[in-house]
């Protein structure tokens, strides 16, 4: 059931929350958004607000004015938009954004928050027990700080109930299409990604920018030393690194487990993937050759990995990652590798 507003032409205020030291773009994407969506039908009242209604110095540098404090705000907002800065400890630990957050929490509609927001959130106690998503870098330590929220790694953004959380950064902006989308429907949240020239649904998940997995430091000598070995040669097999290592496969595996929270297979593959996705984004050779190069043996299998792991083929992933160039700059010679520096 939509909880936007009840009738296409009713006023929704968006209340986005603004403090000393936050993502510029964490505020500026959504509020982009819903103006934008004022010019395809519906009516966003957008307001930023700041703890003491002062204007704040983003992240960047750059300053936001705020139009007021809490006391300026419609006594329900409709949508909550809570943003975060990269050093999040210092925004839970700042009681005045803190109290403002818990405050609009307890007031608004709808509940949502962008990167590292999450934290913010969190700290109020509306995510305990909820699905929740903040950036790929991050995500641990929202499980760690918050062990009673339900931390997914991979999705740009989740909606449990009432709240709504994205990934990071940009996925501000796929978060308020979906709000658009929710509240207007899919006609006019399309027109507002045409107006922006941005994906109505941003391909793939947050796995294809990080690595899956990220083994816990080994503290076991042995273990150490075969964590390097397959660093430095994914092209090994478990049988060589398990006699190599002198242990039994048995032994190995228990290592593995309770040292890092993996099976040598899964650390493995973790390393062959990573190694192919160096490959494929730094040189031109074939699918092929990379799927040798990085232990894989045949493209076939790679392509299954990177499937089932980052939700995307290995050329898919090259065509992605590769260059933020479509085609060499005019005057620039065909055949050289210019722009692959």
């Amino acid at each position: 059931m939509s909880r936007g507003p009840a009738k296409r032409g009713a006023p929704h205020p968006v209340v986005i929350v603004a403090f000393d030291g936050v993502q510029l773009l964490d505020v500026t994407g959504p509020a982009e958004v819903f103006s934008t969506a004022n010019l395809h039908g519906a009516r966003y009242e957008v307001r930023i607000v700041s703890p003491d209604g002062t204007d704040v110095r983003t992240s960047s540098g750059v300053r936001i004015g705020a139009d007021g404090g809490p006391g300026s705000l419609p006594a329900r907002p409709g949508t909550l938009v809570v943003p975060g800065r990269s050093d999040w400890r210092r925004a839970v630990a700042d009681p005045a954004l803190t109290g403002l957050v818990a405050e609009l929490v307890r007031r608004s509609r709808r509940v949502t928050s962008v990167c590292a927001g999450a934290f913010v959130l969190a700290e109020t106690g509306v995510l305990d027990g909820r699905r929740a998503v903040t950036h790929w870098r991050l995500a641990a330590q929202l499980a760690a700080a918050y062990p009673l929220v339900r931390v997914e790694a991979d999705p740009v953004f989740v909606q449990d109930g009432h709240v709504v959380t994205s990934a990071g950064v940009t996925s501000g902006i796929d978060l308020a299409l979906s709000l658009v989308e929710e509240d207007h429907g899919a006609a006019v949240a399309r027109e507002v990604a045409r107006e922006l020239v941005v994906f109505m649904a941003r391909p793939g998940g947050q796995s294809q920018y990080s690595a899956r997995l990220t083994p816990r430091e080994a503290k076991h000598p042995v273990l150490r030393t075969v964590m390097d070995a397959i660093g430095a040669d994914p092209r090994l097999t478990l049988d060589e690194v398990t006699r190599d290592a002198g242990l039994s496969g048995r032994h190995l595996a228990r290592l593995f487990r309770s040292e890092t929270g993996m099976t040598p297979g899964q650390y493995l593959e973790s390393v062959r993937l990573e190694a192919a996705q160096a490959l494929l984004e730094a040189g031109d050779d074939p699918v092929d050759t990379v799927a040798a190069q990085s232990g894989f043996g045949s493209a076939e299998t790679m392509r299954r990995v990177f499937q089932h792991t980052l939700n995307l083929a290995p050329t898919a992933y090259r065509a992605r990652f590769r260059s933020t160039r479509t085609s060499p700059p005019s005057g620039w010679p065909i055949g050289t590798n210019s722009t692959n520096s």
